[in-house]
Parts: C-alpha cells; structure tokens; sequence
C-alpha cells in the first residue's frame, strides 16, 4: 500500500504522515526533505540554486539516505547526519527554487518512486498524489489558514532556537509566497488530486488528524 499525503507548508503533512506511518508500521518518506537535501548540497558547494544544469548534477550524484529516528526521521547526505540544518530558512528557500526546475524535479521524482515502489510507505510533499505516485492506495491532501500555518513554522523555529529576528508577520508573509510560487510554477504544481480527500487542519490537533486518516485507512479499527 501507498499512501500519498500533500499540502503546503505548515499543513501539518510531515508530522501527520511520520504518525501514520507509525500506527501503521509503515515506512515514512519526506519528500520535502529530498529537496532540502539537494539545496543544503548546492550550498555547501557555492552552487547557485537556479542553475539547474550545476544543480541537477549534483542531485544526480548526492546520496540521500531517510533513516527512522527515535524523534522522527533522520536525514543523511553522503554518510552525514544533516537532520538540524534542513529546516533554516535558507535551506528552505533554496529547496523551493531547485522543486520548480524541471531537471532536478525529474531525478528526484524517479528516485522517490524507487523508494515508494517497496510498498507499506507513507509519502507525503506537494505532488504524491498527482505526479509521483498518481495510482496511491489512498489520497489526503492537507491545509489550513495560512495565518494558522505561520504560527506553527514560528514555533518550530523557536523551539530549535531558530527563529532569530524573524518574527510571526514575516513568516506568515513567507508561507503565502511560498504558496503562491508552489501552486504557480510550471512543473508538478502544488494542487489536491481529484481523488485525494481534503482534510482541513486549521482547528485539528495532530492526533486528531492521523484519527481522521487511520480511521479512512482502516475503517474497522
């Protein structure tokens, strides 16, 4: 079984999907950090995000390792524990732009598929369900208010001592651009699939939400 989870930043994806997976014993693949992943590489190796041929070549060669946790998933770049440094707004930003250039969406895409293709996972990014994997057992795509979304980022930020002057209006401003330049980009466009089922997070706690799913998932547990 696959099943695929998408939304935008700050919908609650990761966290719900990494829950699911563990209720259902499933593996857990975060796409998003695959993107980061590529970015945080690009960087460490003064290459430009938005040039795609340098980029596309190192996300080609990089190796990704995604290796459950105790406290979720760990993230490995040629042998090196990157998990801390994904989520800096730097990174951020540079994964948004290297996701829209067609070269690295492919090499990415055809690696999740490797990854997915092993069965029991629990994928969740902003194309699963519409592009990665069109055929998922089971489809949810996840949103919320953006002020609600802005919030959540703010805090997660500064409970890994990251948010620095970056205040909650800024933030907020950051999430509504980065909708807008997800939904708006050419390739693999954020968007819910037609078959995938909206759940609105906004007023939901995280258990509530993995209820919702594992309830659809398995109706009589």
């Amino acid at each position: 079984m696959i099943i695929a989870i998408d939304g935008p930043a700050g919908s609650g994806k990761s966290t719900v999907a990494k829950t699911v997976a563990e209720k259902l014993n499933f593996r857990y693949i975060d796409t998003g950090s695959m993107y980061r992943s590529v970015a945080w590489k690009s960087l460490q190796k003064n290459t430009a995000f938005r040039d795609e041929d340098a980029v596309a070549d190192i996300a080609s060669k990089v190796k990704i390792e995604l290796i459950p946790g105790k406290d979720g998933q760990l993230v490995f770049v040629d042998g090196k524990n990157i998990t801390d440094q994904l989520k800096v707004e730097e990174i951020s930003r540079g994964a948004a732009i290297v996701a829209a250039q067609p070269m690295i969406r492919d090499i990415m895409t055809t690696q999740q598929r490797k990854l997915g293709q092993q069965g029991k996972v629990v994928i969740d990014g902003r194309d699963i369900g519409t592009v990665v994997f069109p055929q998922a057992d089971k489809k949810f795509f996840l949103d919320a208010d953006p002020k609600e979304r802005g919030r959540r980022r703010f805090i997660e930020l500064k409970g890994k001592g990251q948010s620095g002057s970056t205040d909650l209006p800024t933030i907020i401003k950051q999430i509504i651009q980065r909708d807008h330049e997800d939904r708006s980009r050419k390739i693999a466009p954020l968007k819910q699939a037609k078959d995938a089922i909206l759940i609105d997070t906004t007023h939901l706690s995280v258990d509530q939400v993995v209820e919702k799913i594992i309830q659809i998932i398995t109706p009589s547990s």
